[in-house]
């Protein structure tokens, strides 16, 4: 398993499941498009909708790393038709947890293209409805992240993988979803109030992303295959940590990230006053001027390009990014160190190093 034609044919399933996702993916989501046609012909925005969102871009990676979760316990490519299937309903979750987090936020963005909400009041705005535009998107965009969620239930228990397969795996995929909705709260109620410590915002982090990220997708793909608790444990040393240093970097992205790439307004996290790891450690460590500066600034809505420089300047100064920099290094090499002490099987834990390493990359 471990040799160097091994490796070169895992390394190649990486590359090739992306697309077989997205295949899956694109099926599934045609066939419930024609149930809502059946229902009303109006449904049809919210297929296309759904349709759109969750095919065009995105990285796959829950997928990716519940895929490599089965390979990690034993699986094999030749017989991984119906393990895409089931691990491609990860990303119907995250579709899910992106559009309602949009709404929550007020982001007017997502991937490049307008969120979720904007598009539904666009379409009030066109079709000359009555009532709010903006109302209307919320709702509407709140009813389609509940629809995916649905969805995500259908796409794995439909995936072919016997019944007791998907029954074993099921605590972890409901587990991962309180864990996400669990949060997503917590992030709320850090945006309300005054001061969050660097400590509470890394569990928010943990929560809201981390763990639905790479941990309980690990768990999920060893389930289905019937992994013994050693190797979850395992999955969660690397899991964990690796979880967190991909929404550390995503913090920083938030802030000193290429739009181009981001798919969001440079510095909108700032606009949006994200409560994050970042921010608390830039209050911890900064000057009384620097902790002014942030105080005034964050969280304004108009924020324009100078006051998203002046809030950078403050955050280098502080020595917050280069603390968040170095928080990322400590989580990579901890995770992936746990891969060399379990049970994994060697292919597979290749891919979940290099994984690990995209993921939290600087331009990820």
């Amino acid at each position: 398993m471990g040799g160097r034609g091994g490796r070169t044919s895992a390394l190649l399933d990486r590359v090739d499941l992306r697309e077989r996702i997205g295949t899956e993916l694109a099926a599934f989501l045609a066939a419930r498009a024609a149930e809502l046609a059946e229902i009303s012909p109006e449904l049809d925005p919210v297929a296309r909708t759904i349709r759109d969102f969750v095919l065009d871009g995105g990285k796959r990676l829950r997928p990716a790393f519940g895929y490599w979760g089965w390979r990690g316990a034993g699986g094999t490519a030749a017989s991984d038709a119906a393990v895409v299937r089931a691990v491609a309903a990860l990303e119907l979750v995250h579709a899910c947890a992106l559009v309602h987090d949009d709404v929550m936020d007020g982001s007017a963005t997502r991937r490049g293209a307008a969120s979720v909400h904007e598009r539904f009041a666009d379409l009030h705005r066109s079709q000359s409805f009555a009532g709010s535009p903006a109302g209307f998107g919320r709702a509407a965009a709140i009813l389609l992240g509940d629809l995916t969620l649905v969805w995500a239930d259908e796409m794995l228990a439909s995936s072919g993988l016997p019944i007791e397969a998907v029954v074993r795996a099921r605590p972890a995929y409901d587990a991962m979803r309180t864990e996400v909705m669990a949060g997503q709260y917590l992030d709320v109620l850090a945006q309300a109030q005054p001061s969050v410590s660097a400590s509470r915002a890394l569990r928010v982090a943990r929560y809201k992303s981390a763990k639905y990220t790479v941990e309980r997708p690990l768990h999920l793909g060893g389930l289905l295959h019937g992994c013994p608790v050693a190797l979850l444990e395992c999955y969660s040393a690397y899991g964990v940590p690796v979880g967190e240093a991909f929404q550390l970097r995503d913090d920083l992205l938030g802030v000193y990230g290429d739009p181009d790439v981001t798919g969001k307004p440079a510095g909108d996290d700032l606009r949006e006053g994200k409560r994050t790891a970042l921010i608390a450690l830039t209050l911890q460590h900064g000057s009384p001027a620097e902790t002014a500066v942030v105080e005034r600034l964050l969280g304004d809505p108009l924020l324009d390009t100078a006051g998203v420089e002046t809030l950078r300047d403050v955050i280098d100064a502080s020595g917050g990014r280069r603390r968040v920099e170095a928080l990322i290094v400590e989580r990579l090499e901890q995770g992936v160190a746990a891969l060399a002490r379990g049970q994994v099987e060697p292919e597979a834990a290749a891919v979940l190093a290099e994984l690990a390493e995209m993921s939290t990359a600087r331009h990820a």
